[in-house]
């Protein structure tokens, strides 16, 4: 769990006689989010307690012991039967609490603005473990139909065969129709992306929150795409989750997620007995949420980069013609509704989308960006120092059907681009040029019949 204790350094183990209180966050509050760090996401992390190393280090030792000692036969007792735990440097197993993992779950609720947060082995074992918690057989979600295709999948097909969970798909963007499709005392989950992925769709967190709530529905959304640029808890979510591997990681070389959200989900997802995250086992190794803890502290000025070249890539692409969705974009559906929502100076987001029109044009262009001009690489996934790029509809949606990925808007051409930072924006933008030169050039002579 995230803020369960406040001290500076670790000390010493402590006695199970030692009396002192740890610091707790209130787990009655009615959602996930903390008033004290009502600030900027960066000023947020910077106010976090910083965990010095054993013998002194500026960084944190790694803890990466699977299981902890006792000093007192009886502590173990009490330990199992809750009356000990992290909040008072009580480990049991790394399974359960590690305190490596906690650092950076600390480092996740600051970045959120939540009371609590925990990490986990991948985004979707994040997405999975809330809403097993959060949900029982019988119980209803309603989702937005643009979503991550392994969510979407999760949700369409997983849920419904093993745990009689149903969920019906709306139109995000339609707030009369998301209130229609709630079932008293059946629904009890409403459950979106802040920026949809991959077709870039703003959602109206407020309002849905005040719908979702008006209901007794819990909210929880989906932070990948924008992490810094949007902060869904401070905007009434009472759940965020993250698939760590991608801004937030920047390095496109772990595999991690996040739930943040409320003292009481957390601890209950911890829970001994009837716990999600400790008995599915979804565990984080305290050696990459030691390397992830390392990478937040930057993830500010890495994000606002990001989200620079985005926005100035999509202006060039729109000024030379082509259909180009971007939530930066005056014309976006909803940007004034993002303007209206986003943190100050961290832009509209690092993600934007380029439509061919057909797969074929856009595996062509992103044959020569990679192959011919280096501008990027044909990869799934995101938040790269590198662009990657990938045509959704047959990769990272592809678990969709044809009339599903319809519905949500995701065409066959379909381009997703992640942009990086590497280079000058004036170098890579002269690579993307010559790429769509050669792409049109090709494209000539089917034109002229």
């Amino acid at each position: 769990m995230a803020e369960l204790k406040n001290h500076g350094v670790c000390g010493a183990k402590r006695s199970a006689s030692d009396k002192t209180e740890a610091i707790k966050f209130d787990p009655k509050k009615s959602t996930a989010m903390v008033p004290s760090l009502l600030e900027d996401p960066a000023a947020a992390i910077a106010n976090t307690r910083h965990e010095f190393g054993e013998h002194g280090g500026v960084n944190m030792s790694i803890e990466a012991s699977a299981t902890f000692t006792v000093m007192e036969p009886e502590t173990m007792r009490r330990m199992f039967a809750g009356e000990l735990g992290p909040d008072r440097d009580f480990y049991i197993y790394s399974r359960h609490f590690n305190p490596t993992v906690l650092n950076l779950s600390r480092q996740m609720a600051a970045l959120e603005g939540t009371a609590a947060a925990y990490c986990t082995s991948s985004g979707m074992s994040a997405i999975c473990a809330v809403l097993l918690q959060l949900l029982a057989s019988g119980d209803h979600v309603v989702a937005s139909r643009t979503l991550y295709g392994g969510t979407h999948a999760l949700l369409a097909h997983f849920l419904p065969r093993t745990s009689n969970i149903t969920t019906s798909f709306v139109d995000i963007g339609d707030l009369e129709e998301v209130e229609k499709e709630i079932v008293e005392g059946k629904t009890k989950v409403l459950y979106f992306e802040a920026v949809s992925n991959p077709t870039l769709a703003v959602a109206n967190i407020p309002e849905l929150c005040r719908i979702g709530h008006a209901k007794g529905l819990t909210v929880v959304v989906d932070n990948t795409f924008t992490p810094m640029v949007l902060s869904p808890a401070r905007l009434g979510a009472d759940v965020v989750v993250h698939s760590i591997s991608k801004f937030i990681s920047g390095g496109a070389d772990i595999i991690a997620g996040a739930v943040c959200g409320p003292s009481k989900l957390v601890n209950s997802m911890m829970d001994l007995r009837q716990g999600s995250l400790m008995l599915l086992g979804p565990t984080m190794n305290a050696k990459v949420a030691f390397e992830l803890s390392e990478r937040i502290p930057h993830l500010s000025l890495r994000m606002k980069e990001h989200c620079r070249r985005a926005a100035e890539f999509a202006e060039r692409m729109k000024k030379a013609g082509l259909k180009v969705i971007y939530p930066g974009l005056p014309d976006h559906p909803q940007h004034q509704l993002m303007k209206s929502l986003v943190n100050s100076e961290y832009g509209f987001g690092g993600m934007l989308c380029l439509d061919m029109g057909t797969e074929e044009k856009a595996n062509k262009l992103m044959n020569i960006l990679q192959n011919t001009t280096q501008f990027g690489f044909m990869a799934v996934s995101l938040g790269y120092y590198e662009t990657l790029m990938s045509c959704s509809g047959s990769s990272t949606s592809s678990e969709m059907s044809r009339e599903e990925k319809e519905l949500a808007g995701i065409s066959p051409g379909l381009i997703r681009m992640s942009v990086g930072y590497i280079g000058t924006l004036d170098q890579k933008w002269s690579q993307f040029e010559k790429a769509i030169a050669k792409v049109e050039a090709k494209e000539l002579p089917f034109c002229n019949n």
